[in-house]
């Protein structure tokens, strides 16, 4: 049965194909550093699930340990500038197409997987993760097979140029996965529940609009603090959204979790801690807070928006 694994593994051994790229760069004096980081970014994706816990937790204090050394960026040769012209010349808008068979397949896959049997038992695992991850990595690979037969690059070029953009970044790549771990430390721990106590000294827990403000603007608070939606949803709807929203108001579960992660993502367009707004200011050279400068209006707007959305819509059953 395919699952999520088969995703980690996909993931695993791009990042290991990384990692061996950096330690051939002779051209870099600080290679080895960039290929045990990525090594062993790679590591917890290939052995994750097999180490246990402990090894895992020590794995990312490896890779903190590494990281606080800096990533040292290179400029890979793969194709001219000459032939990247010529190709953007030849295929105009159409090189767009790529980037979008991911979400395409993705979707598709997403709706179509679950459908799938042999011998009547189901051919990918049942859970919405397991799938959503499955399809959006036959998106990257198909998107990859696509590019590769439009601009026909040197096969080292994906792996090359994989390696130079992660490089970049440096470490603030991997800051979604990092921060949606710690949301879900913050559940076992235990801070929905105090959530949930220090709203209820707060607000009227019996005024709808007063719970939903609460929501959308913790989501967007949290995410501002931890950075990412994914993180903050876990303990705003733990302490919030189902005892409050669901359970209290009988809201649908569904349009809270959708507009609630919304309400995150505004939440996204306006903290320094998002890799959305490091990695455009770290590859473009931009003034420090020029992007959130640039966003905020707009999520501020969106954000009441999705209030009232959540308002009108919620409570509709």
């Amino acid at each position: 049965m395919i699952g999520v694994e088969t995703a980690f593994t996909f993931a695993g051994l791009v990042f290991a194909a990384i990692a061996a790229a950096s330690a051939l760069d002779r051209a870099n004096p600080r290679r080895w550093i960039n290929a045990l980081f990525w090594g062993l970014f790679a590591a917890s994706f290939l052995a994750g699930k097999c180490i246990g816990d402990f090894a895992n937790g020590l794995l990312v204090l490896a890779m903190v340990g590494v990281g606080a050394l800096g990533l040292r960026p290179t400029s890979p040769a793969t194709t001219t500038a000459a032939e990247r012209e010529a190709g953007a010349a030849r295929w105009g808008s159409w090189l767009f197409l790529p980037v979008l068979i991911i979400p395409a397949t993705a979707v598709a896959g997403t709706l179509a997987f679950p459908l799938i049997r042999i011998g009547g038992a189901p051919l990918f695992e049942a859970s919405q993760v397991a799938v959503v991850s499955v399809a959006l990595a036959l998106g990257v690979v198909l998107a990859l097979i696509a590019a590769m037969i439009m601009v026909r690059p040197p096969l080292a070029a994906p792996v090359q140029e994989a390696r130079r953009l992660l490089d970049s970044v440096g470490t603030a790549a991997i800051l979604p996965q990092l921060l949606a771990a710690l949301g879900a430390v913050f559940v076992a721990a235990g801070v929905g529940h105090s959530v949930a106590t220090l709203i209820g000294g707060v607000i009227d827990v019996d005024n709808r609009l007063a719970v939903v403000a609460t929501y959308c603007l913790g989501m967007a608070a949290f995410t501002m603090i931890m950075g990412n939606a994914f993180a903050a949803f876990p303990v705003l709807t733990a302490g919030i959204g189902a005892p409050l929203i669901v359970g209290k108001f009988h809201g649908d579960p569904a349009i809270m979790g959708a507009i609630g992660m919304l309400a995150g993502f505004c939440g996204t367009a306006m903290t320094p801690m998002a890799s959305h707004n490091i990695i455009p200011t770290a590859l473009l050279n931009l003034p420090s807070g020029a992007v959130i400068r640039a966003q905020a209006p707009t999520a501020l707007l969106l954000l009441m928006c999705n209030i009232a959305l959540m308002y009108f819509l919620v409570f509709r059953y």
